[in-house]
């Protein structure tokens, strides 16, 4: 029986696909497809100079290798201009937005590191400037300003900003499940903010673990020994679902496995709390050629 649950893969083709991306779309394919329902994928390619269409067919790709298909089209933000420039207009008519000419530098030398994790948090320079270049900001309630403070909805070179895409996409698409990494909790309050400023309704939001290196930073795409350039040629796809499945704490054990065997054993009980420390090109040795070597 299917469930009204819909979730999402939302990747940005700047590079390959590491193995802290695989984890990503994994959890967030099985939260949706556990309880029978719809899982969909959005190409978040605003970002013109980093990001590229190779880089994005080669995700979809490794997604239909590693067993991870989604329902319906694919979504890509670069062709929703239109509809993020009507939003946008909409914020301004409510007078809620304004230009912003501060460079980050500026930013630096004015502002203090917000306490929790570091982030710059906008004192509000331009705020009454009436500028008619620059950036553009929204104007934040008073319990947002300490914290977040008014953020950007569109940079200075027209580009939209993760912010208010990812807002009027996942409501517009009918997502009521995000998840992602935990890195990205601290953008909940300013999303929410949009949420209700749009009258949409709020998805449920689910922050995973985020895999590391020994030295506690999270994986990146410069890590290449874990994109999966090189893993699919080492590895068959169940092997590389397994090893996440284990380290997740979905098994117990270490074993090849395939998306559809982990559906039944899927929750979020087992998902542990702390970040998942890997070293180097460390999984499992491949018990069988891969694929690709297969096909060739």
């Amino acid at each position: 029986m299917g469930t009204d649950i819909t979730g999402r893969f939302a990747p940005s083709p700047t590079g390959r696909m590491h193995l802290g991306n695989v984890m990503c779309a994994l959890l967030s394919w099985l939260d949706a497809k556990s309880t029978g329902g719809v899982w969909r994928l959005r190409i978040e390619d605003i970002d013109r100079q980093r990001c590229k269409r190779e880089y994005a067919m080669q995700l979809i790709d490794d997604l239909l290798w590693l067993g991870l298909p989604w329902d319906g089209e694919v979504v890509w933000q670069s062709e929703r201009s239109e509809i993020y420039q009507q939003y946008l207009d909409y914020l301004t008519d409510l007078g809620l937005t304004y230009h912003c000419n501060c460079t980050r530098n500026d930013l630096l030398a004015s502002s203090a590191p917000h306490e929790a994790d570091g982030r710059i948090v906008y004192p509000g320079t331009c705020r009454d400037k009436g500028l008619s270049e620059g950036a553009v900001r929204i104007r934040v309630p008073e319990r947002l300003e300490a914290t977040n403070g008014d953020f950007i909805v569109q940079r200075r070179d027209g580009t939209w900003a993760y912010q208010l895409a990812v807002v009027i996409d996942d409501a517009l698409m009918g997502i009521t499940h995000v998840v992602r990494g935990r890195d990205l909790k601290t953008s909940v309050p300013q999303q929410e903010f949009l949420y209700d400023v749009f009258g949409f309704c709020k998805p449920k939001f689910l922050h995973h673990p985020l895999l590391c290196n020994m030295t506690g930073q999270r994986l990146c795409k410069r890590d290449r020994s874990l994109d999966l350039g090189i893993l699919r040629k080492k590895y068959l796809p169940e092997e590389i679902i397994g090893y996440l499945a284990y380290r997740t704490g979905l098994v117990r054990d270490y074993s090849a496995i395939g998306v559809k065997e982990l559906l039944d054993v899927f929750s979020w009980c087992k998902i542990p709390d702390g970040d998942i420390m890997i070293d180097g090109d460390c999984l499992p040795v491949s018990v069988g050629p891969s694929s690709e070597n297969l096909s060739s």
